[in-house]
């Protein structure tokens, strides 16, 4: 609407105003496609448009993990396994893929040497040149530590297991090609445009370089345009089963760590940055915040953020080309608020199962009870069940139906859980055994399987 846009470009103006930013981007996108774009600039006539390129910086991390879950899912690795499975020069081959992914593996947070992200990377030429004698600073998987020469080791897993093709050329084939981000690349290509460093105590500007990582390319060395971006974030939003599909997208999303600081606002997942907003959005009128994924990004001269809120299908953009100033990460989450605040989500229309419908699991359906406590039981799609308390306590979850017959949780406490329904010997459903705890039809019924058995004389007044 007129007034949301309106909300947005000033979100957008004052984002570029009081960060000084040379210029700035934003972006939304919604339901599988871009809403809506702005531009502010400080060049009279030279407003960048969606195909002019910025470098992402740490927005990289987010590709190097889809790469990695891609191999994970075709079965290549395990998430659990030491990095010095598949790398023999890996500086603490103990260090799980996992932990590397998530930043909890305790390893340095920067190259050694001259700060990377303003040198050349021909200064680190071998792998033995990231780290120096001590390459690990925490325990590893006991807390969140940012690490950037751990996604220089992601980057070189991808290329040892992908046959020694350069991860750049991995990435372009099995992402960027599908995905149609044809303007994500290692290295500048115009338009682009350039970085800038601002004067803290007066208005002026200095050019930033722009080198090549080399090794620590994984970290943070893509460049590439809020168009492109557009399209990642609806990606990470949906998936795509070319590329890597909806539930491993889900679990990348998945904490898997504790989180930053005091406090339980920002974590991280797989390689995604994880927050809880305030809620307030522009208005400023409270509420329970939302839950996003996505990541930010700073290379000398540019700054970035991408977020995205799945239960509203929604995704918010920043791009500036400059080396600090701007609050992105805050202009990229209010340009979601924004909408999701005045414009909220309308719900998908209501539709039935499709296919036949299997009776033997709709006569599962309905009340049942641990103890005394209500749960109601739902059928879903492809088989999937979700199992709901009715007392307003007690632990809920959905279900994936397994080949066996049987049922694996898919969050909360029954994860990974398995649910079997015991039959009587005529094949009458008598009862859910869900990760050894009982569910009847009735509320601690005389006859039933209750673990300590049931006083004989049952309920009483």
């Amino acid at each position: 609407m007129p007034e949301t846009r309106r909300a947005l470009l000033r979100r957008l103006a004052v984002g570029q105003a009081e960060g000084r930013a040379p210029s700035m981007m934003g972006a939304v996108v919604r339901g599988g496609r871009t809403v809506w774009t702005g531009a502010r600039t400080s060049v009279e006539g030279e407003v960048p448009h969606g195909d002019v390129q910025y470098r992402i910086g740490s927005i990289t991390k987010t590709f190097v993990a889809v790469m990695v879950m891609r191999l994970r899912d075709e079965g290549m690795l395990r998430l659990e396994d030491p990095i010095g499975t598949y790398l023999e020069d890996a500086p603490l081959p103990t260090v799980t893929v996992a932990q590397l992914l998530s930043h909890s593996s305790g390893l340095t947070a920067e190259p050694r040497g001259p700060w990377w992200e303003r040198t050349e990377g021909g200064l680190r030429p071998e792998p033995a040149d990231l780290f120096g004698e001590r390459p690990q600073r925490l325990p590893a998987g006991r807390r969140h530590h940012y690490s950037n020469p751990g996604y220089a080791l992601l980057g070189a897993l991808v290329e040892r297991l992908r046959g020694g093709e350069p991860w750049g050329e991995v990435l372009r084939r099995e992402v960027c090609e599908p995905l149609g981000l044809r303007r994500t690349t290692l290295q500048p290509a115009m338009p682009h445009a350039g970085g800038w460093a601002v004067h803290p105590w007066a208005d002026a500007l200095l050019p930033e370089p722009a080198h090549d990582t080399g090794l620590m390319g994984p970290a943070g060395q893509l460049w590439s345009t809020l168009e492109d971006l557009c399209r990642w974030a609806h990606f990470l939003l949906r998936g795509d089963e070319r590329v890597l599909s909806e539930s491993s997208l889900a679990e990348m999303r998945a904490p898997a760590v504790p989180p930053e600081g005091g406090g339980w606002e920002a974590g991280y997942g797989l390689g995604l940055q994880l927050v809880r907003t305030s809620g307030r959005g522009e208005r400023g009128d409270g509420g329970a915040g939302r839950r996003l994924a996505g990541h930010t990004g700073s290379m000398p001269g540019f700054l970035a953020s991408l977020w995205v809120d799945v239960e509203e299908d929604l995704a918010g953009i920043a791009l500036a080309n400059c080396t600090s100033g701007p609050a992105i990460s805050a202009v990229a989450t209010d340009l979601l608020e924004i909408v999701a605040d005045r414009e909220p989500r309308i719900p998908e229309p209501w539709r039935p199962l499709s296919g036949p419908l299997d009776h033997d699991l709709l006569a599962l359906t309905g009340p049942w009870y641990w103890g005394a406590n209500p749960f109601a039981l739902r059928l879903t799609a492809e088989r999937g069940l979700t199992l709901s308390p009715l007392s307003g306590t007690g632990r809920g979850s959905r279900f994936r139906a397994e080949a066996d017959g049987t049922w694996t949780g898919l969050d909360g406490y029954y994860a990974g859980e398995t649910l079997r329904v015991v039959r009587t010997e005529d094949g009458a459903a008598d009862h859910l055994d869900l990760g050894t705890f009982v569910f009847t039809r009735g509320p601690y019924e005389p006859a039933g399987p209750v673990p300590g058995g049931v006083d004989a004389e049952g309920w009483r007044v």
